[in-house]
């Protein structure tokens, strides 16, 4: 059996004071008596108490703790995450849980088949949605897929924003020393970005639960997206506005 790698998980969180010490501690509670080694990284930006939060658990936990009370966009908490992180594997899952870290069982195989980049999926083979979305929120997806994947170029990849992606470690600091998306669309970004260099993505089902929550505005949240979706494609990947 090959020897585990150390993994490095980002967390980014906002406003998540009720849910991140319960997701900190359910990550380590499915990862230590698997016998891996690994850090988090929580990147909370806000005043709500999040960062304090999780830097109780320090003493506890091999947590570091970054982020400002001013909010500076998840691309912007992501990348910070990524480029600290000192693991084999280093990946980012969301501080509300909507993936749980027993989907790593899924992932690590295929970097030891040669792929560089695995993402998560609510549309591939596997996945399983554990609960309704609105349908406006469906016909949204819907409609931003149909514009995003020609306009970027990743007509292959089924789903963009599922937030449970994982890299090897050189690959990671390659593709976030160059990503400049601070807002939502750095998903988007970071696999234009990849695809680009010529690294092997793997697209694969995983099991996602909806809380109902999303702080996705839809007129003015929408309309900075596509902003930065023409930004991606004609390279003005410097801060979202």
């Amino acid at each position: 059996m090959p020897a585990l790698p150390r993994l490095s998980l980002v967390i980014p969180a906002f406003n998540e004071v009720a849910t991140i010490q319960r997701t900190l501690r359910a990550i380590r509670a499915y990862l230590e008596p698997r016998g891996f080694e690994y850090e988090l990284i929580v990147s909370a930006d806000g005043t709500d108490g999040t960062r304090e939060a999780a830097a109780a658990l320090v003493s506890e936990l091999p947590v570091k703790v970054l982020g400002e009370p001013q909010r500076r966009g998840k691309g912007k908490g992501v990348r910070e995450g990524m480029l600290t992180a000192t693991g084999d594997i280093v990946g980012f899952l969301d501080a509300d849980y909507k993936v749980a870290i027993d989907e790593i069982e899924k992932v690590l195989p295929w970097f030891d088949q040669g792929f560089d980049v695995v993402i998560g999926s609510r549309k591939a083979a596997g996945a399983a949605m554990n609960a309704k979305r609105p349908w406006y929120r469906k016909l949204g997806s819907s409609g931003f897929a149909l514009l995003m994947r020609p306009l970027v170029g990743l007509r292959g990849i089924g789903d963009t924003q599922c937030g449970f992606k994982f890299f090897r470690a050189a690959v990671a600091r390659d593709l976030f020393s160059r990503q400049r998306i601070d807002g939502y669309m750095f998903d988007v970004e970071v696999l234009s970005l990849a695809v680009r260099s010529g690294y092997k993505v793997k697209e694969i089902g995983v099991s996602w639960q909806d809380d109902g929550d999303t702080r996705l505005k839809l007129v003015s949240g929408n309309w900075k997206n596509l902003k930065d979706l023409f930004r991606i494609r004609f390279g003005r990947t410097n801060k979202a506005a």
